[in-house]
């Protein structure tokens, strides 16, 4: 394919000195039950070299069902090598509520699965008098478990309230028919209707990653997601090197206009650039180079200065010079041949 630089080089990939590569999975692995194109094949090569995990949010499913449809698609994997928000959320909730308390859990199987692990009582009605709300995703969640999170939680917490933990607040879920909604969604029906915050467990907060971290020994860790406002802030957050990777639900634009806490450490148009030379931004005069691309602004104008006909080039040269501006993208005049998408996505 045209889109891809093929150049020798001898800059380092994104790979070099990693010891532990995590990997999101809607976006990332696959969108809806099939593979993303190229992703399996690399993530089976990275595996040669590093420890390979997987970090996901989605919180309907069991840690042994996600490694049972990754080795479906091809990918060597066991329940534990899978870091799931409701794994997370159990880290948390064993910090502030002994088991075996009663929890209202509002989820599917993945989530009860996690909580009964736990030692704790899995209730459905805030009738039982639970101890805490623990709330994840699920397609079957309905308006009436939406209720009980709410007739439960009814009281603020500092007035003898009780805990709320949300594995995740993801807006989104990308499907193999298109974009869904997520587990945010479901969370802020309960937020509107009594006016409280849930502590969440899930990306973009530390809880995931410190799990994931701790298990696989991890001293120099990659991870690679497809969500700008999950994945690479959360890794960000916790000091370590993050992939966005265009095959999920942020687009170029969206790369243009990462504010500062979001900003990945390399981008890829899909997952076979893991292994390729990573060109480094270059600036001269105030003109940024990547490969044969360059991009500045001047003023509030974005200017292409050359291209190399190679889009990912081309993307993170614009990317080096609106970051490195300081100007928020919403005030400057972006060309759209900059943010052209010819990237695979769901």
């Amino acid at each position: 394919m045209a889109l891809f630089s093929r150049k020798r080089s001898t800059a380092p990939s994104p790979l070099d000195g990693v010891d532990t590569v995590l990997a999101d999975l809607d976006g990332v692995v696959y969108a809806g039950p099939g593979a993303l194109p190229f992703a399996v094949e690399s993530l089976n090569r990275a595996g040669e070299s590093a420890r390979l995990g997987y970090i996901t949010n989605n919180a309907a499913r069991t840690d042994a069902s996600v490694a049972e449809h990754l080795s479906s698609l091809g990918l060597d994997v066991a329940a534990s090598d899978v870091v799931t928000s409701p794994q997370a959320a159990m880290r948390l909730l064993a910090g502030i509520l002994p088991a075996p308390a009663t929890i209202l859990v509002v989820g599917g199987d993945g989530l009860v699965d996690e909580v009964t692990k736990a030692g704790y009582t899995v209730t459905r009605s805030a009738e039982d008098s639970p101890a805490a709300v623990v709330q994840g995703f699920a397609p079957e969640v309905a308006w009436t478990d939406l209720a009980e999170a709410a007739f439960a939680l009814k009281l603020p917490e500092d007035e003898a309230g009780i805990p709320w933990i949300a594995t995740n607040t993801d807006w989104t879920i990308p499907r193999d028919r298109g974009v869904a909604p997520g587990n945010g969604t479901l969370v802020s029906a309960v937020h509107t209707a009594i006016g409280r915050l849930a502590t969440v467990a899930g990306k973009p907060e530390a809880p995931i990653f410190e799990e994931a971290l701790a298990r696989f020994g991890a001293r120099k860790a990659l991870f690679i997601g497809d969500r700008l406002d999950t994945d690479i802030m959360g890794a960000n957050r916790v000091g370590i090197d993050s992939v966005l990777v265009l095959t999920g639900i942020d687009r170029p634009k969206h790369v243009l206009a990462a504010p500062e806490g979001s900003r990945p450490t390399y981008i890829l148009g899909d997952l076979r650039e893991l292994h390729e030379p990573y060109p480094e931004a270059v600036e001269k005069d105030g003109v940024f180079h990547v490969n044969g691309a360059a991009v500045r602004v001047a003023g509030a104008d974005v200017e292409i200065v050359a291209e190399s006909g190679v889009q990912i080039d081309l993307l993170r040269a614009g990317a080096a010079a609106i970051w490195a501006s300081g100007t928020p993208v919403f005030v400057l005049r972006v060309p759209e041949r900059l943010y052209d998408d010819p990237f695979h996505r769901p």
